[in-house]
Order: C-alpha cells, then structure tokens, then sequence
C-alpha cells in the first residue's frame, strides 16, 4: 500500500518554498524536504503570492492509502519579514491560522493557548526554513504561519473537540510518513487522551472500546464518556498505559460483543485479531448447566444479541452473564496485576445491562461527582 505525508510535511514544505520565494523572488514550484523517517518528500507547490514583505503558498495534502480525513486538504504557510535579529542566524516564530486549532486544556503536545502545531512539525519547519536562511545569509526574523481554510468543519471529525483543541485540526507527525492503515495513530490518540486525563489530575478514568459504550452510559447513568477515554479495540494496551501514567481505577464499560472476547483472555477485541465470542458463551452456557442442545444453537448464532435471547429461553442468562464478568475479571485483573484496579459494566442493546463486576459500585459515586463538575 502507498504512504502518504502528514500535515507536518505539508507545513515543512510549503514554508521552505514560501521562505525560499521571499527571500529570493522567484517561484518555486517543487520542494524537497528530508522527513524524520529518513523519506525524502517532494511537494507540489500551489497558490502561489509573492509580496516585498511576504510569501504565501499551499501543498495538498497527501494521505496515500490511509483514510485520513485531511487528505485532500491544502496546508498553507505564510512567512514575513519582522526587524528581529540576533546577528547570527534567522530568528523563527512559527503560529497557526485559519483552520488550526488552539490547545485549550492541559496535557497535550503544546502549552495552553498554542497553535496545534506539535513539537516534531515545528521542528521540521524550523529546521526546513532556518536551511533556506542559512544558504541565502538572511539572518533576520521570519513569522511563519500555518493555516488550513476549511480545518475547522473538518475538525468536528477528529479527536479535537474531545481533546480540547478549538477552532481547527492539529498539524501532526512524529516521522513525517503517514502509514496506511496503521493502528499507531489511534494508540497515540489513547495515550494523549489518557496523558490529559492526568494533567486534569485524575486518577481515575472510565474507558469504553467505542460509541456504543459511551450512548448506553449516558443514557443508563447519565455519564457523558467524552470526558474520558475510547479505546477502540486495544484493551489490553490501554490498561497498560493507564498504569504506566499512574492511574489508580479503572472502569470497562462495554458491549458484549467486544467484553465477551475478554472473558477468554483476548485483550485486542479487534475481528482479525480473534473472535471465539460463539465459542465462549457457549462453553460458559455448559459451564451453567445449560442443556447441550441450547448450547450447540449458541455456536450456530450470527451475533451475541441472538446468543442473549437463547439464553434467556433457556431461563440461565444472568447466570451465565455472572460467570462470564468473573472471567471478564480474572483477565483484566491479570493484565492490570497489582498496577490498578479494574472495574467492569457489560451490556447488550437488546438486553440492557448484563452484568457488573463488584468494584463498579464504587465507581457511580465518582461519576455523580464528576458529572457535577464542567468540563
């Protein structure tokens, strides 16, 4: 599959090639920049102004075969002439603009009131720009600012607004390259989330895999999940960096089509990973002195919702719930160890909640007093 570039490339590039035509003059319709991942990028350089103070131009963005939201997308920059000067090299003050987020919450790559511009694309830039300034003897100042027209609609399809970054996306990238469907991205998104969490000083934190676990808490509890963490399909990487970051508590809050994987100690929920979710209600179903016969039906079932109403025929379905949230339990205390406490809530669409581990009680006292607070 083909790899694309990130908007820190895009930001790199377009401000080398707007430093070189201001300083120079002349138009530049290619750049080459050298990514951190040691890939050369060469951008097409568009919209091009050229003024006696300043030099604006653009560079589409380029996901290759991810599906990345701002693929498509045109990052600008913009670079001015400023009277500062230190005498031996130019000195750089990168912004953002139009369509780029301002970090508003603790705990993110940026100070609060910063540009989401991250620390590895602001180090491209500067590196990219203070090369053309160096190869042309300009030792004065230059304000570079990035602008994305069009990023802050997009922005309502990322993790911004959940991370606190208002009006606009984040120019991102720690290698330069953007990896086709590579699960890094959403690992890295679960860990800033988490990270802010703890900036916020919580020590606890309620994680769900996905949008399904968020709308059933809120509407059960009244718990709205956007103040805290989706995990997506790694579970067990999640415990792991909660611990790692020092959190205490823990809730799981899930359908029983991602936690029932759990119960037979699958810790990345995702189908091509492992499934046996059949597998496993049915051999829970024997384990309660379910007859075969239902048993043998459950194997033969399309989805766990269809598996739940077979169990509630056979009049066992909250005792097998009980014992598949203690095996939910035994994995997730095993992966956690003595690092934290795990507490754990499993529900169906169809059936409403199924089951809870003992140490979730505790947990709806920290939700009432939380859901108390602004956020």
């Amino acid at each position: 599959m083909r790899h694309g570039f990130t908007t820190g490339s895009c930001a790199a590039a377009a401000s080398k090639a707007a430093a070189y035509m201001l300083l120079t003059g002349h138009r530049k319709n290619q750049i080459t920049i050298e990514t951190p991942g040691g890939i050369s990028y060469t951008a097409e350089i568009i919209d091009i102004h050229i003024g006696e103070h300043c030099a604006s131009c653009a560079v589409v963005k380029d996901g290759g075969d991810d599906p990345d939201v701002t693929t498509g997308m045109k990052i600008y920059s913009k670079v001015s002439l400023t009277e500062e000067a230190d005498g031996k090299c130019a000195v750089l003050h990168i912004d953002g603009g139009e369509g780029v987020g301002r970090v508003t919450r603790p705990g993110l790559d940026q100070p609060l009131g910063n540009a989401a511009i991250n620390h590895v694309p602001r180090a491209m830039i500067a590196k990219e720009v203070s090369e053309v300034c160096a190869l042309l003897d300009y030792r004065g100042g230059l304000d570079i600012v990035i602008s994305v027209p069009g990023g802050e609609a997009l922005a309502a399809r990322t993790f911004n607004p959940r991370l606190g970054i208002v009006g606009g996306i984040s120019i991102l990238g720690t290698s330069g390259i953007v990896e086709p469907m590579s699960s890094q991205a959403l690992l890295d998104t679960i860990r800033v989330e988490l990270n802010q969490r703890r900036a916020e000083g919580y020590d606890s934190v309620a994680v769900t895999p996905g949008n399904y676990g968020r709308d059933y808490m809120k509407r059960r509890y009244g718990y709205d999940l956007d103040r805290s963490v989706k995990c997506s399909n790694f579970i067990g990487q999640t415990i792991d960096m909660a611990a790692e970051l020092g959190f205490q508590r823990i809730l799981l809050t899930g359908h029983i089509g991602k936690l029932i994987k759990v119960a037979g100690g699958i810790m990345n929920t995702h189908s091509r990973e492992a499934d046996a979710r059949m597998e496993l209600l049915a051999a829970f179903a024997l384990r309660c002195q379910v007859p075969a016969e239902c048993a043998r039906r459950i194997l033969d079932c399309l989805n766990t919702e269809e598996a739940l109403a077979l169990l509630q025929e056979s009049g066992k379905l909250q005792e097998v719930m009980d014992y598949a949230m203690e095996r939910i339990c035994f994995y997730l205390d095993k992966r956690a160890g003595q690092r934290l406490e795990i507490a754990c809530i499993m529900y169906s669409s169809e059936f409403g909640e199924l089951a809870r581990s003992r140490e979730a009680e505790k947990w709806f006292i920290l939700l009432e007093q939380e859901a108390a607070q602004p956020i």
